[in-house]
């Protein structure tokens, strides 16, 4: 799925069995004003906690996830000086090795790209509804990044009022609602992603 958010920002989120193909998105941030290009590539690790990872599956709220990711590249934009925002995120399986998530930002100076560039993966991390399973070779578990956790903490179990998106919770559809996430995770008829009603699965 595809979304230009701005019209200089791209996001996709990739369905399954679509690798993520690095240089179109560099491409895409490309400028003869920028001088710098900032770029994060996720990928799978082998190991986790002394455990052998085989490969990582991920799942999305796709139109909340846009959404969300959407919102951050507007924060990051205003914050710092961007010309343009690539954001691309894989669903399925990603075998070791292989890119989940990856972010391209062009600015005329490196500290704004790489700041910004920072910001926006600690915040896909800490606030989008994808969900991440780590398939080892004597089990698998759903996991929550420590991102993710750390937010948490941050606003408290009360307190979920800051943020594109307060749980990285399953969703269920909502009515019309505008704030951009309260309690937990509905799809809202606007712009900004919100938050409602929970579903407990992973």
């Amino acid at each position: 799925m595809v979304n230009m958010a701005d019209e200089r920002d791209l996001i996709e989120i990739l369905e399954e069995n679509n690798p993520i193909d690095i240089i179109k998105y560099i491409s895409y941030v490309h400028s003869p004003q920028c001088g710098a290009i900032a770029t994060f590539s996720g990928t799978t690790r082998d190991t986790f906690e002394g455990k052998t990872v085989l490969k990582l599956r991920y799942e999305a709220y796709i139109p909340m996830a846009v959404r969300c990711i959407k919102s951050i590249c507007t924060s990051a934009r205003s914050s710092w000086n961007l010309n343009s925002i690539a954001v691309a995120h894989r669903l399925g399986p990603v075998p070791v090795g292989d890119i989940s998530v990856f972010i391209a930002v062009s600015s005329v100076h490196r500290a704004d790209g790489l700041d910004a560039c920072k910001f926006i993966i600690d915040e896909v991390k800490a606030s989008v509804p994808i969900w991440k399973k780590e398939v080892y070779t004597n089990g698998e578990v759903w996991k929550e990044n420590s991102e993710f956790l750390e937010r948490r903490e941050e606003l408290g179990v009360q307190d979920r009022t800051q943020g594109c998106c307060g749980r990285k919770d399953k969703v269920e559809e909502a009515p019309n609602t505008k704030s951009c996430c309260r309690v937990k995770v509905k799809e809202s008829g606007g712009d900004s992603c919100s938050i409602d009603k929970i579903s407990n699965t992973p």
